[in-house]
């Protein structure tokens, strides 16, 4: 009994099915027989396999290679084009066949028997649909591939349209009247007796059917709102299997139908589909990402019927929660993420006919989306309900205090950072982008500095990992363009309520308000990248400048944080290397400027850090190209003396414990000679990491400067008008105590042109007369004003009073003190906000399919082995895992990396 008992279980269980599956790969009826045999017809038996053989979607994509594919492209094309017809026939059909959906497994036992009537004689038709799908998925990406900028093997298979005689198609009762109308017309001319002839005489008497891609897209919207299928047979109503009903309770739906694994798994399968349908545009080159846009996103976003968008909107919307239950990834977050992708997509869509509608108002110029352009940009920007708003928030806002827990420590045993964050930022992104009025309930909640809070500590989590410089960059951009909004600066001077991990905390102080914790982190991010992220340096200044003027009663550690980047910004080595380097430098004044005149009681802390910096900001005032060059000189002889002193030691020294410890002690004696020289407070330590003049400039370069100038600068008419303006509104004492800056000399020497030529970078050259335009340019004259005005009678208190005593003093004048009738009238404030160009928006495309791309690396690995042409894939070196341990760094279009998925091959 016991020795037949294999022979029995096999053929009904069907589980154990390798050898047919083998078979596939080996025999010649097998995936070989695409590629050998040409014209392959569409009757034949041998396409069965493709919708019986499969169990999984591991099975479709390890049994079918992106290499076979590939071969079948180049050696027999008609039999790719016979393969997705027959896949999208056998699709269509079996959806409106009454055999589907079949009833889902509600047990392991009725799983198990699932399998069991996948051998037998009955047919399981939701095998065959979900077989179908995960064909398409594998086969379309090496298509896409193959075709690149052509769409010639496309736009015969998928896109062409046939023209058939109108009374051979079904049409609907309601119909008849118009036809009817036709006929008469041409009743002359034919009769009844004409429907079989051709068209060719009676072109009014046929109809234009849809395209295959337009059929399979709204196949594909049917399965995702098919009842027993991806939604409960209970809200079936009567015969009618397609329900559109949004998934879940939140945004525009208050009913739940339930979690349910099999119809997630399945609505999961659907959406993988559609984001590979999608995916045509990874495989464009960034230079032709708008004059090549991917038909089948332009026809999800401009040819998708109203109703169908918002029911695809809103249940996207959902964010993931409860992630860290499961080891592995549930189908539930599975589910979750892969709405956040397509979403993600969706919204940011700007290509050919898509692109926003740009409006003049006044004297700015904007943007917006119609629902001819791109419905679901259009329809996210029209959300109103609070209760939307709120659930959207809270949902967010859940997602980033997850990660900041485990960033925390607060969740023992979990190191695996909560999925889909990336994707989660870019969505909040787009919302606060597109939504105005989401965007200004997000300002006016209570939850606007939490926001605040858990963008900047993710920024500071990720600032070290360079696959996660993308993403950095992005939320660069967000700060900046919450920073432009004046509800986001009367928040600045509220506490943070959240639970700021301690690392990020700096020494000495708490992190207090949130402006604050704003200007540390930003200041942490600049000073500790070595400049890998010096493209998002002038977005977080601007966010700074825009900021400024709602500063109030900043902290010590703030105040000095702030003066640390001015300085380091004004060190000649980083003025003179870069030609759009002054332009931070010029920012940096404004934040100081705008607290001068906002709030210059309410920051006696800042207001003293500037005083006591004196000297910099008269050394900047009197700056020329030789005085520059011949500091560079002077600190670059001083770290060979200190090397070369080193080296002498090292080699007198026969300890090496001693040369450590005496290294250590001639390192705390440098700094302390410099302590009080605030040119050295940043500059030292990025010099401390440099062994020449480029690694120090690296520290606070820009390699992307091209593209992020237009971005994030300001124009150009912000700069030296305002500064003029201010100097002929300042009052005759103001002129009497302003310090005049010194004209330029002539005592240029023959080889500064050669000592300049080594400190430029990638070409550039500075001169004299470059330094001219932009250092006469600089807003100095409020600061150096305050200098004077107040300078003196801070010597006084500190004379008169005890060095004990004297700070608290110094602290109460500056609180008390005004210069109303010294300062020139308050400017308009004139905050600077995030501008949209090709290059931003290129960037971003590709930095969102790089996350798609690596996401889909595991398990099934949809697009690998392919070339996609958005983004740039490097690959480590390769582990014994293939699939689940090859990272990859996607770099993000033609400008920046973007990120990869953290801790990709340590836990999958």
């Amino acid at each position: 009994m016991f020795a037949k008992l294999p022979q029995t279980l096999t053929a009904p269980f069907g589980l154990l099915t390798d050898e047919a599956k083998l078979a596939f790969r080996s025999r010649p009826q097998g995936i070989s027989k695409l590629y050998t045999t040409r014209h392959i017809a569409e009757t034949d038996s041998y396409w069965d396999q493709y919708f019986t053989l499969f169990d999984t979607p591991s099975d479709v994509f390890s049994l079918i290679s992106t290499h076979d594919i590939r071969r079948a492209l180049l050696d027999s094309p008609e039999n790719v084009a016979t393969l997705i017809r027959v896949v999208t026939s056998r699709l269509f059909n079996l959806v409106s066949d009454h055999t589907f959906p079949s009833v889902p497994p509600a047990s392991m036992v009725s799983y198990a028997t699932s399998f069991m009537m996948t051998s037998s004689t009955e047919r399981n038709a939701t095998k065959e649909v979900l077989n179908s799908l995960r064909v398409l998925q594998r086969v379309l990406p090496v298509v896409f591939e193959v075709e690149g900028e052509s769409n010639a093997f496309e736009l015969e298979v998928l896109w062409k349209k046939v023209e058939v005689d109108d009374e051979i198609v079904p049409t609907a009762p309601e119909q008849a009247p118009q036809f009817v109308i036709e006929d008469d017309d041409d009743g002359s001319e034919s009769g009844h007796g004409s429907n079989t002839q051709s068209q060719t005489p009676h072109p009014k008497r046929t109809k234009t059917l849809p395209s295959l891609g337009e059929k399979l897209f709204t196949c594909v919207n049917d399965l995702m709102f098919c009842c027993g299928f991806s939604l409960p047979t209970k809200i079936q109503v009567d015969h009618y299997k397609i329900n559109y009903v949004i998934w879940e309770k939140g945004v525009g739906s208050t009913t739940d139908s339930g979690p349910n694994h099999a119809y997630d798994y399945n609505k999961t399968e659907v959406l993988r589909l559609l984001l590979v349908l999608l995916s045509r545009q990874i495989y464009i080159p960034p230079a032709a990402l708008f004059t090549h846009p991917s038909f089948y996103t332009l026809h999800v976003v401009r040819k998708t019927p109203r109703r169908d968008v918002l029911t695809l909107l809103c249940p996207s919307g959902k964010v993931p929660y409860n992630h860290l239950v499961f080891k592995g990834e549930d189908s539930r977050t599975a589910l979750v993420g892969m709405c956040l992708q397509v979403l993600c997509v969706l919204l940011d869509f700007q290509s050919g006919p898509a692109r926003d509608i740009v409006s003049d108002s006044g004297d700015a110029t904007s943007s917006s989306p119609t629902a001819q352009t791109n419905a679901f940009r259009y329809f996210l920007a029209k959300l109103h309900r609070t209760q939307d708003f709120a659930f959207i928030l809270s949902g967010i806002i859940a997602i980033l205090e997850q990660q900041l827990a485990i960033s925390n420590n607060l969740l023992p045993g979990s190191r695996k950072s909560v999925p889909y964050v990336p994707e989660t930022i870019v969505l909040f992104w787009k919302i606060i982008e597109l939504n105005k009025k989401f965007r200004a309930y997000l300002l006016d909640s209570d939850k606007a500095v939490d926001v605040l809070a858990y963008l900047l500590c993710y920024s500071l989590e990720i600032k070290d990992k360079p696959q996660q410089h993308g993403l950095c960059r992005a939320l660069s951009y967000i700060i900046q363009t919450l920073s432009a909004e004046s509800a986001f600066g009367n928040k600045l001077s509220s506490p943070i309520n959240i639970q700021i991990p301690t690392k990020w905390v700096s020494q000495g102080a708490s992190h207090g308000t949130a402006g604050d914790f704003m200007i540390t982190s930003i200041y942490s991010i600049i000073a500790t990248t070595s400049g890998s992220l010096n493209s998002i340096y002038p977005a977080l200044i601007i966010a700074l400048t825009n900021a400024a003027p709602y500063f109030k009663n900043l902290s010590v550690v703030a105040s000095n944080r702030l003066l640390q980047l001015f300085t380091s910004f004004s060190n000649p080595l980083f003025l003179l290397s870069d030609e759009s380097h002054p332009r931070l430098l010029f920012l940096m004044l404004e934040v100081f400027n705008s607290v001068v005149f906002h709030h210059l009681s309410d920051n006696p802390n800042l207001l003293y850090a500037v005083i006591t910096a004196q000297k910099t900001f008269e050394e900047l005032g009197t700056f020329t190209l030789a005085r520059g060059l011949r500091e560079i000189q002077r600190v670059q002889r001083i770290k060979e003396e200190q090397a070369t002193k080193a080296e002498r030691d090292r080699k007198d020294s026969p300890q090496e414990e001693r040369t450590s410890t005496e290294s250590a002690h001639q390192e705390k004696l440098r700094l302390l000679m410099n302590e009080n020289d605030p040119a050295f407070i940043v500059a030292s330590d990025i010099e401390s990491t440099s062994s020449s003049g480029e690694d120090l400039e690296a520290g606070l370069g820009g390699h992307e400067q091209t593209e992020t100038r237009p971005l994030t600068s300001p124009s150009s008419e912000n700069s030296p008008t305002t500064s003029t303006r201010t100097i002929t509104a300042v009052s005759e004492k103001a002129r009497g105590k302003m310090k005049a800056r010194r004209s330029l000399s002539s005592d240029t020497i023959n080889g500064d042109r050669m000592a300049a030529a080594g400190i430029g970078r990638n070409g550039f050259l500075p001169t004299q007369e470059w330094v001219t335009s932009w250092q006469q340019g600089l807003p100095l004259d409020t600061v150096m004003l305050v200098i004077s005005e107040l300078l003196p009678k801070i010597q006084n208190l500190q004379a008169g009073r005890q060095k004990a005593n004297s700070a608290n003093a110094i602290t109460d004048f500056l609180r008390s003190v005004t210069l109303t009738d010294i300062l020139p009238p308050v400017p308009v404030l004139y905050p600077r906000r995030f501008v949209w160009s090709d290059a931003s928006i290129v960037w971003l495309t590709s930095l969102i399919w790089g996350g798609v791309y690596v996401h889909g690396m595991s398990p099934l690995g949809i697009w690998n082995s392919t070339n996609a042409r958005l983004f740039f894939v490097k690959h480590t070196q390769p582990q014994q895992r293939q699939i689940t341990d090859a990272m990859s760094s996607v770099v993000g279009g033609l400008f920046s990396p973007t990120r990869q998925r953290p801790e990709r091959s340590s836990n999958q």
